[in-house]
């Protein structure tokens, strides 16, 4: 679906200032609870793995400690597996699709593989269902060392030790049709340019990494992912959002070049995922049930090909 909506916060034109991003900030209303819904879904996790605060933030009075869920007897010798989700807050499944996969099988690979998963990255708006932080910040384009995003900043410090160590780096997230009729006009006028309408594709897709693409890792992502839901077809140009589709259901990007959290490690194996929950071919079950089956083929991938 193709959308043109004017933004009302800003001047046409005019990139904004403390005034605008105030404005917007005053618009973000809590329509979900951190606490209650993530926060209480991982304190049973402790049972059975490591739980530590890696992070914080305070907004406006209100604290968000990031937590990370590791496996229990941790060995150096073996890959690290990295999950992440809910680096934009509003992309439901990636949060709670990480935590289905920890209850139902963050143990299976004990023995084989360090798992490290980050449920929600982003706290302050998963709470608002916003793809921005606080300080209207994406944290999905500035993962490097002294990012101006604190959710950002925060886990490159937290995964940055771990080096070479990471074989596998798999990033939970969804493409709405939110995306058109909210986030990319807010951006435009954010940054003071046009907003040029796109299309929301339905359906699953990845995000493989252009510098060091792996064919192979992403087919069978999605072969396994069909399995639950449907992949997303390319549009009339062969394009999905805008690039170009290299295999059935892949795009690629420059992850590190551009900030992305797929890219913050030398992982071998890289891949965003892309849910599209608003698709009336999908539940919300069944959106975590696409993110549980990434993250399953991904990791087994990864154990099967050590070396590529």
């Amino acid at each position: 679906m193709t959308h043109a909506t004017p933004y009302p916060i800003g001047t046409p034109g005019t990139p904004w200032g403390p005034a605008e991003i105030e404005a917007w900030r005053a618009k973000q209303v809590k329509h979900r609870s951190y606490r209650d819904e993530v926060l209480s879904a991982i304190e049973p996790l402790q049972a059975a793995f490591d739980v530590t605060e890696y992070g914080s933030v305070d907004y406006a009075g209100e604290q968000y400690p990031f937590l990370v869920v590791r496996t229990r007897g941790w060995h150096d010798e073996l890959p690290v597996m990295v999950v992440t989700g809910g680096v934009h807050g509003y992309e439901t499944s990636g949060v709670h699709g990480a935590l289905q996969f920890l209850r139902e099988h963050g143990n299976a690979y004990a023995g084989r593989a360090n798992v490290l998963v980050v449920p929600c990255v982003s706290p302050w708006a998963y709470e608002r269902i916003h793809r921005w932080n606080f300080d209207a910040i994406d944290p999905n384009r500035n993962f490097r060392e002294g990012s101006p995003a604190a959710e950002s900043a925060a886990l490159v410090r937290l995964l940055a030790p771990l080096g070479d160590k990471v074989l596998m780096h798999i990033d939970l997230h969804e493409t709405t049709d939110t995306d058109e009729s909210e986030f990319r006009p807010a951006l435009a006028a954010r940054d003071g340019k046009e907003y040029e309408p796109g299309e929301v594709p339905d359906g699953f897709y990845l995000v493989d990494d252009a510098a060091k693409p792996q064919p192979a890792f992403q087919k069978a992502v999605i072969d396994a992912v069909a399995k639950v839901t449907h992949i997303a077809p390319a549009d009339a140009r062969g394009e999905i959002i805008g690039s170009p589709e290299v295999a059935h259901g892949v795009i690629e990007y420059a992850l590190a070049q551009l900030g992305l959290c797929a890219g913050i490690t030398p992982a071998r194996y890289c891949t965003t995922t892309e849910v599209y929950p608003d698709s009336p071919r999908a539940t919300p079950r069944e959106c975590n049930d696409a993110q549980v089956a990434a993250v399953r083929a991904a990791i087994d991938y990864a154990l099967a090909h050590p070396a590529g």
